[in-house]
């Protein structure tokens, strides 16, 4: 009790509260011995209740730092329910906002240091096997019994691992753009068939050279970030080039109604397998049977463009077979 004296405000209303109850006191004795008792046990009374209430008080703050302490020390099992009056409930309220946000920040800055950590991982194991391939390739062409053929056919080879080396970086860093928030999406609006055709262009050789066709189909008109878009579409369409024969068609369809834009890209490959078809848009996933040379993040990517713009991208496997995928984007808010 006496260590609740050394607060300032306290003590302060303490000493007033004795100053004013001797004047008090005194003042009343002049009507009489028995008026004086009675009013100083009355301040008296009133000066213990105060300082009963305030030691209540701060004995309930006491307990209230010491649990915002252990808040701050990782203890999530503090039950806060235990000040329920007055000025302290008000407190204990924000203290318990305060407190549910701050778990919530440190679940999310754990789970994104889990995330950068894998992604780490992830970045260096795809970027460790062509690199490796790489230090064969010069090994094999600083030897002096290599022939001229030989060097040309490992210069070729090394040309294209450093262009897969520089599609991965180029598209990691378009993926950090948009995880941070720093990609603004303008809203163009142009020919439906016109953006197919501008998002196919850089795949139409490629797939004239595995002897694919490539079936573009457009009505109505686009609105949303054209160079995104097109982005999206064309991993998307390169992936299905890479899952499809000899001899295969890719069909690219965009419609356009009140409610939305919806782009399909089909093939006719072997479609998408059952344990795949759940994780074909997660970062780094390849499916057991797929191409070598395939990064797993193109689709990633897509997906990622795709939800940027408030639109959705479905993969599915068409009844008539190969795999489909349905992208919409949406004339307004669903």
């Amino acid at each position: 009790m006496i260590k609740i004296l050394r607060n300032f405000e306290v003590g302060l209303s303490f000493w007033l509260m004795i100053a004013i109850s001797v004047i008090a006191v005194a003042a009343a004795s002049f009507n009489g011995i028995r008026t004086g008792i009675l009013l100083s046990v009355f301040c008296l009374l009133f000066i213990i209740i105060h300082l009963v209430t305030n030691f209540y008080r701060y004995k309930k703050l006491t307990e209230l730092s010491s649990d915002i302490d252990k808040v701050l020390h990782g203890d999530e099992h503090i039950d806060f329910h235990k000040y329920s009056e007055g000025e302290l409930a008000i407190l204990q309220n924000e203290i318990w906002k305060m407190t549910i946000r701050l778990r919530e920040q440190e679940q999310k800055l754990r789970e994104d240091k889990e995330f950068l950590a894998d992604s780490l991982a992830d970045i260096s194991h795809q970027l460790r096997t062509p690199l490796t391939s790489m230090n064969l390739i010069m090994s094999l062409f600083s030897r002096p019994d290599t022939t001229i053929e030989k060097k040309s056919e490992l210069m070729h080879e090394m040309n294209g691992l450093l262009r897969r080396v520089d599609w991965l970086i180029t598209t990691l860093l378009k993926m950090s753009k948009l995880d941070a928030g720093t990609v603004k999406f303008r809203k163009d609006e142009v020919p439906m068939e016109k953006l197919l055709e501008q998002a196919c262009m850089p795949v139409q050789i490629p797939i004239e050279l595995r002897e694919q066709r490539l079936i573009i189909k457009g009505s109505g008109t686009f609105k949303g970030d054209i160079q995104w878009t097109c982005e999206a579409i064309g991993n998307i369409v390169k992936n299905c080039m890479e899952h499809t024969p000899v001899g295969g068609t890719i069909t690219v369809t965009g419609t356009d109604n009140p409610l939305y834009k919806e782009i399909k890209i089909k093939d006719t490959g072997c479609g998408i397998r059952a344990e795949d078809l759940p994780h074909i848009f997660e970062r780094f996933y390849k499916g057991n049977e797929n191409n070598k040379q395939s990064f797993g993040i193109g689709l990633a990517l897509a997906r990622n463009i795709v939800s940027s713009q408030d639109g959705t991208l479905k993969a599915c496997n068409s009844p008539e077979g190969g795999a489909e995928f349905e992208m919409r984007f949406y004339n307004g808010a669903v």
